[in-house]
C-alpha cells in the first residue's frame, strides 16, 4: 500500500480554524477511496497561498519528502499548496523528483498540464481580490479614515469603518516612549523600564527595541509610525 501524507491550509482571509480539519477528512476519505496508507498530516493556518515563506508545514512536508518517508501528496484542491503559479510549479517539480505525485481530491493526480493550468486560475483569482481590496481600501482613505491595522493607542470606532478612538491608557504610554526617545534614552532601555513595570506590549510578551523603533524605511515601530503625527499613510509597503 503506497504511503500518502495530507497538506492542508487556510488563508488569511478565511480566518476558519475548521476549514483545515474539514480538509484533512475530505483528503483522508480520498486516500481511503484511492488505497493510500495515510501515514501523516501537515498544515498552515492563517497562512497566504501568495507565498510559500513563513509555512512550516509545508516546509516540513518537502523535508519529509526529501527522506522518501511517502509517495503521494493528497490535498483537497491545488491552491492549498500555492496560489502562485510559479511557486505551484515548483512544488510540483520538486515532488516529482523525488517520486512523489500529488492528488487533489476534485481533479486526481495531478500532472504539469494540470498543474500550469491551475496555478494560473489560481493566481490571477489571487491578484484580481487584490486590486478589489486595494480600491475599497483607497476609497477608506479619500474619506480621512483609517485603512491599516491594529494601532497602539488606539481602538476602531465600533460600526464606523476605518475611524479610531484613543484609549488613554496606552496613548500615555505612547507619550511616555516619545518624551523618553526625545531625551535620547535608547530603545533598548526604553523597553526595558516598560518590562520591570509590567505594561503590556502591542503584541507578543515583552517589549522590545524593535517594538519602539522599529525599521524607519518600512515606517513601522512606535516612533516611525506616522499616524501619532497625525499622518495617514498607505501603500507603504507591498508583500509580493
Amino acid at each position: 500500500m503506497t504511503h500518502a501524507v495530507v497538506y492542508a491550509r487556510f488563508s488569511t482571509e478565511l480566518q476558519n480554524e475548521k476549514s483545515t480539519e474539514d480538509q484533512i477528512e475530505l483528503c483522508r476519505v480520498y486516500a481511503a477511496r484511492r488505497g493510500f496508507d495515510v501515514i501523516g498530516t501537515y498544515e498552515d493556518k492563517a497562512r497566504s497561498g501568495a507565498s510559500v515563506f513563513g509555512r512550516d508545514g509545508l516546509m516540513r512536508l518537502m523535508d519529509a519528502a526529501r527522506d522518501r518517508k511517502f509517495g503521494v501528496v493528497i490535498v483537497e484542491a491545488l491552491d492549498r499548496l500555492s496560489r502562485d503559479m510559479e511557486d505551484l510549479a515548483g512544488i510540483h517539480k520538486r515532488l516529482s523528483f523525488l517520486g512523489v505525485e500529488i492528488h487533489a481530491v476534485h481533479d486526481g493526480t495531478a500532472d504539469a498540464v494540470l498543474v500550469g493550468l491551475r496555478g494560473l486560475v489560481g493566481q490571477l483569482q489571487r491578484e484580481d481580490g487584490a486590486k478589489k481590496v486595494r480600491r475599497g481600501m483607497a476609497g477608506v482613505i479619500r474619506d480621512g479614515r483609517h485603512a491599516g491595522g491594529r494601532a497602539y493607542g488606539y481602538r476602531p470606532v465600533p460600526g464606523r469603518t476605518g475611524e479610531l478612538e484613543i484609549v488613554e491608557e496606552e496613548a500615555e504610554v505612547v507619550r511616555r516612549i516619545f518624551s523618553a526617545y526625545a531625551t535620547g534614552r535608547p530603545p533598548r532601555e526604553i523597553a526595558g523600564d516598560l518590562n520591570r513595570e509590567g505594561v503590556a506590549p502591542p503584541r507578543g510578551a515583552k517589549w522590545n527595541a524593535s517594538t519602539i523603533n522599529g525599521n524607519a524605511q518600512r515606517g513601522n515601530g512606535l516612533i516611525f509610525n506616522e499616524l501619532y503625527a497625525g499622518r495617514i499613510v498607505w501603500n507603504k509597503v507591498r508583500m509580493v
